[in-house]
């Protein structure tokens, strides 16, 4: 398997970094499409990273820091659909995880727009279970929250 490269991307990231971001999430998430602006924000309020393999972008992630009483943290990994099937979604996930449960994280969750099958494979298969489906305003395809048994 080839290298994959991870990479942080904070509030000081420069337009490329965040932009790149956004480009995975507003490719698999085409419902709710985010601006620079957004991502921006996001990176100074969550953990975001980047995934490339020989300077080719993959993937991305998410973790949002634990909240409340369960500590719960939601972990969010993504892989370009042209990437899937070769284990980068498995290291950006453990990843993910791995830097949850170093900000504290006692509970995981995560979430995936209904219409990604991939993504809600993925979630089953690493021991997610569904925990509530809804809609947000506007929207027509439902997201799908899911906890970590683990």
């Amino acid at each position: 398997m080839t290298d994959l490269v991870i990479r942080r991307v904070d509030g000081a990231a420069g337009d490329e970094e965040l932009e790149a971001w956004r480009y995975v999430h507003n490719t698999i998430i085409p419902t709710h499409l985010l601006s620079l602006d957004d991502v921006r924000e996001r990176a100074v309020r969550h953990h975001l990273e980047l995934a490339h393999v020989d300077g080719v972008l993959v993937g991305n992630s998410t973790v949002r820091p634990p909240e409340g009483d369960t500590a719960t943290a939601t972990v969010i990994a993504r892989v370009l659909a042209e990437h899937r099937r070769r284990g980068f979604g498995e290291q950006v996930y453990e990843r993910a995880l791995r830097r949850a449960r170093e900000l504290g994280a006692r509970v995981i969750e995560t979430c995936v727009l209904e219409s990604n099958g991939d993504g809600l494979r993925f979630a089953l298969t690493h021991g997610f279970v569904e925990t509530e489906r809804y809609l947000l305003d506007g929207d027509t395809v439902p997201w799908i929250d899911l906890r970590h048994l683990g």
